[in-house]
């Protein structure tokens, strides 16, 4: 299962080659080109001079941590790649560098904490990463300062039709992204598997700046805080309740004529949807859609419960569904109906 493969897989920002790999390995024979440029950003190409220029895009990058110091006792100091909330970190299985040494994120004991200690969460200062070893010397002859540090888990089946794992964000894009490119369509597409998006959405602009496409379509995965604690109405997106359609972010307002491609397509073909209820946070939509003179993009989620987590959940009929849409998006672009005069005309 691609799906689980890459999730699996480690690719903190910055160092997604391991995920790289898996996609080349995956899309073989499927495009007429197939290249990386000097950020790291994965490119396959098919389909040239045929209708729009279409760009799909999926980021491979995913939350971590990185080394930048070492205690005499053979303990790793770390920050954080990416937004992490303190509060998953601590006692969790990891893996680091490229020999993927495993460790386990510690901290003082909970026996040993003052009272007031025991009411916050612990903050990344105060945390290390413990290799089980007993001195520096012997900690830096199995890892280097620089080294990213990954979240370790597996990725398994859970209660209705849902899986339980790590990376979800957004790895779950781009097991769709691959499965679509092996489709075909009237189209010039380039599907893209961007880098660092956690660290500031650096490679989707590079990425739209070189294809220039007509058009960008990007799927992400998004929180989904249907849980207790949070109003229904505050739920950003509800599992299971199909994929979400972004009107706006912290980088990205949704033009209305993506708006109504996406939902009058997800109705004709009685795909079940939702929209995002959160504007907070960036995503590659927003660095995309406003390189060269504007580029007409839209932005479509799967919902994922604890993301930023070793332990997310994510339903696999939101992920059926998003593809769904996706590919009925891209069959109606083929066909002439969406025009590029975003400000006079809407959906034929």
């Amino acid at each position: 299962m691609l799906l689980k493969r890459l999730t699996e897989a480690y690719g903190v920002s910055g160092d997604e080659g391991d995920i790289r790999d898996i996609l080349k390995e995956e899309l073989s024979g499927h495009a007429d080109e197939v290249y990386t440029d000097a950020l790291g950003n994965l490119f396959f190409r098919k389909g040239k001079g045929r209708g729009p220029k279409v760009m799909l895009a999926a980021h491979m990058d995913e939350i971590g941590l990185i080394v930048v110091g070492f205690e005499k006792s053979g303990l790793l100091r770390v920050h954080k790649v990416g937004g992490i909330d303190d509060r998953v970190l601590v006692s969790k299985p990891v893996v680091v560098g490229k020999n993927k040494v495993p460790g386990v994120i510690g901290a003082k004991a909970v026996h040993l904490q003052k009272p007031s200690e025991r009411k916050k969460a612990i903050k990344i200062e105060n945390l290390y990463i413990d290799l089980g070893v007993r001195s520096q010397d012997e900690a830096e002859k199995l890892v280097s300062l620089g080294d990213y540090v990954s979240l370790s888990a597996k990725t398994r089946e859970a209660g209705d039709n849902c899986l339980i794992g790590k990376a979800f964000d957004d790895r779950v894009g781009c097991a769709i992204l691959a499965e679509l490119f092996k489709e075909d369509f009237d189209l010039d597409i380039t599907a893209v598997f961007t880098v660092q998006e956690e660290v500031g959405l650096r490679g989707s602009g590079v990425a739209a700046y070189s294809i220039h496409p007509d058009v960008a379509i990007v799927v992400e995965s998004t929180s989904a805080s249907d849980v207790v604690g949070t109003k229904d109405a505050s739920h950003v997106t509800t599992l299971g309740g199909g994929p979400a359609i972004t009107l706006m972010d912290a980088s990205y307002i949704a033009p209305q004529v993506i708006i109504d491609l996406f939902v009058q397509t997800a109705e004709k073909l009685g795909i079940p949807h939702q929209f995002r209820r959160l504007t907070t946070s960036g995503t590659d939509a927003g660095k995309i859609a406003q390189t060269h003179a504007g580029i007409l993009t839209g932005l479509v989620s799967v919902p994922c419960r604890y993301i930023h987590s070793p332990a997310s959940i994510i339903n696999i009929n939101d992920v059926q569904n998003t593809s769904r849409l996706v590919k009925g998006v891209l069959n109606v672009i083929a066909e002439g109906g969406l025009t590029l005069e975003t400000t006079t005309e809407k959906i034929k």
